[in-house]
């Protein structure tokens, strides 16, 4: 089983970062690589078992569970249910953490999943920086 994990700083107070990314629906206001996301059967984006259905900048198409919201710990896991990336049994999540002595916030991002030798770095790669790092990039160019 592969485990990524990847944190940083988000220059901006943790309430404020919480409003942007909260949104289970939402990726598309500020992930560069996002271009479109719908929740299945109208339910609400924050509604644990809601399905969302997007599509990436290139065109590939996921389907993703929100499995956790937690307004109070700050937090989001997922599971991928279809993906155009050769992974199984992909979980996911991210929180945030306030930095109390500069009103900033800490950020981290894991995921759990299997997939094959012959992809294993591409894939690492492709969720570890092309994600995750990506992500923590646009929400402070959001936010700034």
């Amino acid at each position: 089983m592969v485990r990524i994990y990847v944190s940083d700083v988000i220059k901006a107070p943790v309430g404020v970062v919480w409003d942007l990314i909260r949104d289970f629906n939402g990726m598309p206001k500020w992930h560069p690589f996002i271009r479109d996301s719908e929740i299945e059967n109208g339910r609400p984006s924050d509604a644990v078992g809601c399905v969302r259905s997007f599509h990436l900048a290139n065109g590939g198409h996921l389907r993703e569970k929100l499995l956790k919201l937690s307004d109070r710990e700050h937090e989001c896991v997922y599971c991928i249910l279809d993906s155009p990336m050769p992974v199984t049994g992909y979980v996911a999540g991210y929180r945030l953490l306030p930095i109390t002595e500069t009103n900033h916030t800490f950020i981290d991002w894991w995921a759990e999943f299997e997939v094959g030798a012959d992809d294993h770095d591409r894939i690492v790669d492709q969720v570890k920086n092309g994600t995750f790092r990506r992500a923590f990039q646009a929400i402070n160019e959001h936010l700034a």
